[in-house]
């Protein structure tokens, strides 16, 4: 009796992989490092549990979510800010709480289920060099102004930010006017995400526009200045899905909750550094990291990832 449970048991397992394999889920991916990892890391726990898969990378923060909302993708690792803010246009201040109950509200109107969310929180944040930060006595965003304010406005303080901030309604603007900060158009040089770290290591500007769980900060030598007004929203990651996928798949809603749980904002730093600075692939990456906490079964196969710049 034995021996027939268990090839019944196998074959239960055979046709649940094969069902879960007959529908592809498509997985997007935003253009800079930490999505890369993420949409490695998904793509291959999905496989490892018999799930099919399709990974596109490199998408802007809108066209994901557009691609989302009208069906072309089922699944993108999203972050509550951009959320809150860029396609809800919510204004008020809220904690992580409050900012993921008000996601889900709203989300879920539009046929997006938010599951639980990773620990670290990938918000915007001010840097310097370090050394620079410690003979001027910077360690906050008060700092900053206060000491700017100090120099005069004739002394000029390069301020480098991709160009997506700019123009944010959780942007440089109304970040000036709540620090009192006064940048002219002189001041102000839009780049690529990537090379503020790099201008900032090689001391091109006074101040850059970075994001906290970076790899390169702690290798840069870079001090994160504490927004101690509290302006940036909270950005915590959590792979949302469409709701007709979830009703498909309710199982899926608590699937990711053992890889995510991992990830807190040092995990996610020093998975970005392995990327940025050590230039292993996201692959690699992330197949370790699974392998490591005995994630990955033998089904995984390598996502077709690209590498892409980067945008919030």
């Amino acid at each position: 009796m034995k021996p027939l449970l268990g090839a019944l048991g196998v074959l239960l397992l055979a046709a649940t992989a094969t069902a879960h394999a007959a529908d592809v889920i498509r997985i997007g991916g935003k253009p800079f490092t930490e999505q890369r990892i993420l949409t490695a890391l998904t793509a291959q726990y999905l496989q490892s549990k018999g799930y099919a898969v399709k990974v596109t990378n490199g998408l802007g923060s809108t066209l994901a979510r557009s691609a989302q909302e009208s069906g072309q993708l089922d699944l993108v690792w999203e972050y509550t800010g951009s959320s809150l803010i860029v396609y809800n246009k919510v204004t008020e201040k809220l904690d992580a709480q409050q900012s993921l109950a008000k996601v889900r509200e709203l989300d879920a109107k539009k046929g997006l289920v938010w599951p639980k969310p990773a620990p670290f929180n990938n918000t915007y944040a001010l840097a310097m060099p370090e050394e620079k930060a410690e003979e001027l006595g910077v360690h906050t965003l008060s700092d900053l102004a206060r000491v700017m304010k100090e120099q005069g406005e004739g002394k000029t303080h390069l301020f480098a930010m991709d160009p997506e901030f700019a123009g944010r309604p959780d942007g440089l603007g109304p970040m000036s006017q709540l620090y009192g900060f006064h940048f002219t158009r002189d001041d102000v040089r839009q780049m690529d995400a990537g090379l503020v770290y790099t201008a900032l290591k090689n001391r091109q500007v006074f101040v850059g526009l970075v994001y906290t769980t970076d790899g390169r900060l702690k290798d840069f030598k870079l001090r994160v200045l504490k927004d101690d007004k509290q302006y940036f929203p909270f950005y915590n990651a959590a792979p949302v899905m469409r709701a007709d996928l979830v009703e498909k798949h309710p199982e899926l809603k608590t699937l990711f909750e053992p890889l995510s749980d991992l990830l807190d904002d040092k995990t996610m730093q020093a998975l970005n550094a392995q990327v940025d600075i050590e230039q292993e692939p996201p692959q690699r990456v992330a197949r370790k990291f699974l392998d490591e906490h005995g994630l990955l079964g033998d089904k995984a196969q390598p996502s077709n990832d690209q590498p892409t710049g980067k945008e919030n």
